[in-house]
C-alpha cells in the first residue's frame, strides 16, 4: 500500500490555471508528456498524484504511464522539497568516512526518510552522489551551504542552525 504523504497537497487555483494553459498548448503533440511534466514541476515544485491526474486527463494519457515516467526519471519528484533541502553525499569517499551514519542521524532527528519532507515544510532529505568535495569527506549540503569533515555529533547543531 502506498505511504500517505506527510505534507498534504495544497495547490492554488493560479497554479492549476497555469498547468491547464501548458496542457492546452501541448495537447495533441507527439511526445508532449515529458515537457508538460517538467513545466508542472516548475509550477508546483513536485508532482503529487493530484497533478499527475490533471496531466493524465488533460493529455488523455493513462495515469499509469504518467506515474511510470515520474518514478523512472530522477529529475522528477513525488514529494515537495523543504525550505531547507539537506543533501548527504553517499559517494565513495564520503561513504567510507561515515556519511551513511550521518544520513541515519538526520533521518532520526527529523523523523523522515530520504525523499520526504517534514510536515512543517522546513526540511527535506536527499541522498546524493559525489558533489566534488571529496577532500572534505564526509560532506552534506543544506541548500547551497556545504559542510565537510563531519561526524555524527555535528548533525544536531547543523539542523538546529536552520530551525532558528
Amino acid at each position: 500500500m502506498a505511504k500517505k504523504p506527510l505534507v498534504p497537497f495544497n495547490g492554488t487555483k493560479e497554479q492549476e490555471e497555469r498547468l491547464m494553459a501548458v496542457i492546452e498548448a501541448h495537447k495533441g503533440e507527439e511526445g508532449a508528456t515529458i515537457p508538460v511534466l517538467h513545466k508542472a514541476q516548475e509550477i508546483y515544485g513536485y508532482l503529487p498524484i493530484e497533478v499527475q491526474k490533471m496531466i493524465s486527463e488533460g493529455l488523455n494519457v493513462p495515469l499509469a504511464e504518467i506515474y511510470g515516467i515520474v518514478t523512472f526519471y530522477a529529475q522528477f519528484s513525488l514529494n515537495p522539497k523543504g525550505k531547507y533541502n539537506i543533501g548527504v553525499c553517499l559517494g565513495t569517499a564520503c561513504y567510507v568516512k561515515g556519511s551513511g551514519d550521518i544520513l541515519e542521524k538526520i533521518k532520526e532527528i527529523l523523523g523522515i526518510e530520504v525523499g520526504e519532507c517534514t510536515p512543517d515544510g522546513l526540511f527535506s532529505i536527499e541522498a546524493t552522489r559525489c558533489i566534488g568535495a571529496c577532500g572534505l569527506a564526509p560532506v552534506l549540503t543544506v541548500n547551497d551551504d556545504v559542510y565537510g569533515r563531519l561526524t555524527v555529533d555535528d548533525v544536531e547543531d547543523i539542523i538546529a542552525k536552520y530551525k532558528n
